[in-house]
């Protein structure tokens, strides 16, 4: 089931996040957050910007999605950059495809004229799942961020609403 975030999610938003830093370059952050910090920063993006989690019948958390600010400068207002991370027991199944379709509609619902995702090289499924949603492939920056001893490319895929 598809829910708003509550700040009470941090604890399993930060775990989720965390396996990505540790195990993934799909994060550029190499420092592990704590769960104060993603409580923070829930709150600050949810008070403005749809943030969405994706509840199993137990109540797990199995993904979550979310839209922040692309640019900050104003007239970059209505372009958007997006985030969808996936519990690694949970991939496969849809649910990041279900997250993101649900965000998508609520974005078109606000007005929003672009959606971003920022994604590095290697990521193949994110890739995969972006274009399935209609995403366009629009830039590829080259050797913009080292992780793991190596330095990564970022892909950069549109969907205009």
């Amino acid at each position: 089931m598809i829910t708003e975030v509550s700040t009470s999610d941090a604890i399993q938003i930060t775990a989720i996040y965390n396996y990505y830093v540790r195990e993934s370059v799909a994060t550029f952050d190499t420092e592990e957050w704590n769960v104060e910090k993603m409580s923070e920063r829930i709150q600050s993006l949810s008070s403005s910007y749809p943030y969405l989690v994706y509840r199993t019948p137990e109540g797990n958390i199995a993904g979550y999605c979310y839209i922040h600010p692309w640019k900050e400068k104003d007239a970059y207002s209505r372009t958007l950059e997006t985030t969808v991370y996936i519990s690694p027991e949970y991939t496969g199944k849809g649910i990041g495809k279900k997250l993101m379709e649900e965000l998508i509609s609520i974005c078109r619902k606000r007005n929003y004229l672009a959606l971003i995702a920022c994604i590095t090289e290697g990521n193949e499924s994110s890739f995969k799942l972006h274009e399935r949603l209609g995403f366009e492939r629009v830039s590829h920056f080259k050797k913009v961020g080292m992780k793991f001893g190596r330095y990564l490319d970022v892909i950069d895929y549109e969907l205009i609403l």
